[in-house]
């Protein structure tokens, strides 16, 4: 089951969102639209515009910009994977070849731009400078997240901290900025405001907690990219911080030369160590807390089944790989 399926009274708002993203990829320049449509249409679960639906539903929102609101975000999400793709050599995301892998570096990187641009042409159309506020103040601390998990890229010395950093910045806040725009929109209580966006918060790191975990348990086929992505282009996540700390110094040794110098050479003894030291249950923990402080941060809404869906989305996300 997709997760736009686990509210029926969301699936028309869902299918409306895609409607509308879909008539909103056009551009004078074929090249443009070609790429736009590959990976807008590639298979992703569009949770983050989701997450903007719910949080809207969830304080009684009966407009229609939460449509085009949840695109902006999608939009936002895919400029950001065009780019990470780019940064990280990547040639397969969600099972399929990366848009880089197929028309070059160069084309990803100025269609992710169009994509960026795209989303405040519709954002001025939503006219709500609170919620241009948000997003763009979060299209910026995402920019910084990648600038600072580039320059952890190689490093062994990376801690837990730094890494935190990193994913709050990268992952949760366009996670954050879905769900608060959502309330936003609703004029909800700046109580649930603020709920809203703690949830997302947590939500996001949660989310990319197991996505870290995935990548040392998965399979190519599960994943949609190839296992071990992380390890070959030297990311410290979480999984090898923590698996460096208990480990023996001849096998933390191994794992620091492996995250300076990148690349599979020694993924085999990697997976062992980083699944032998308590590592990935001890990240599976962190992102159960991540879930449990989001679940918590609901109370603040009121009952509904939108509020039901979101508790729902934070125990799926955190189940991913079990």
């Amino acid at each position: 089951m997709q997760p736009h399926q686990l509210n029926p009274a969301i699936e028309p708002q869902f299918e409306s969102v895609n409607d509308y993203i879909i008539n909103h990829l056009g551009s004078n320049v074929p090249l443009v639209e070609k790429i736009g449509h590959y990976i807008v249409e590639s298979g992703g679960k569009r949770l983050r515009p989701l997450l903007v639906l719910l949080a809207a539903n969830a304080c009684n929102y009966n407009g229609k910009h939460h449509i085009s609101l949840s695109a902006v975000i999608e939009f936002i999400h895919t400029a950001t994977l065009l780019h990470d793709d780019v940064v990280d050599n990547s040639d397969l995301r969600r099972g399929k070849d990366t848009a880089n892998a197929k028309w070059g570096n160069a084309p990803s990187v100025l269609v992710g731009d169009f994509l960026y641009s795209r989303a405040f042409q519709i954002m001025v159309e939503i006219g709500d400078m609170d919620i241009m506020k948000v997003i763009s103040n979060a299209t910026n601390v995402i920019a910084e997240g990648e600038v600072l998990q580039l320059l952890n890229c190689r490093n062994p010395d990376t801690s837990e901290e730094a890494y935190m950093q990193v994913i709050i910045g990268k992952t949760a806040m366009l996670f954050e900025a879905a769900t608060e725009v959502g309330a936003i929109l609703a004029n909800a209580p700046k109580e649930q405001q603020e709920a809203l966006r703690d949830y997302g918060r947590h939500l996001g790191i949660a989310f990319q907690l197991i996505d870290d975990v995935m990548d040392y348990l998965s399979s190519a086929e599960e994943m949609g990219k190839n296992v071990g992505d992380d390890l070959a282009e030297g990311k410290p996540t979480l999984p090898l911080i923590q698996a460096m700390k208990v480990v023996t110094a001849e096998e933390r040794q191994l794992i620091r030369q492996t995250i300076r110098k990148g690349g599979l050479d020694d993924l085999e003894p990697i997976l062992a160590l980083v699944k032998s030291s308590g590592a990935i249950e001890y990240t599976q923990e962190s992102a159960l807390k991540q879930a449990d402080l989001a679940i918590d941060a609901l109370s603040a809404l009121p009952d509904s089944s939108f509020k039901e869906t979101l508790i729902l989305l934070a125990h799926i996300a955190v189940h991913r790989n079990t």
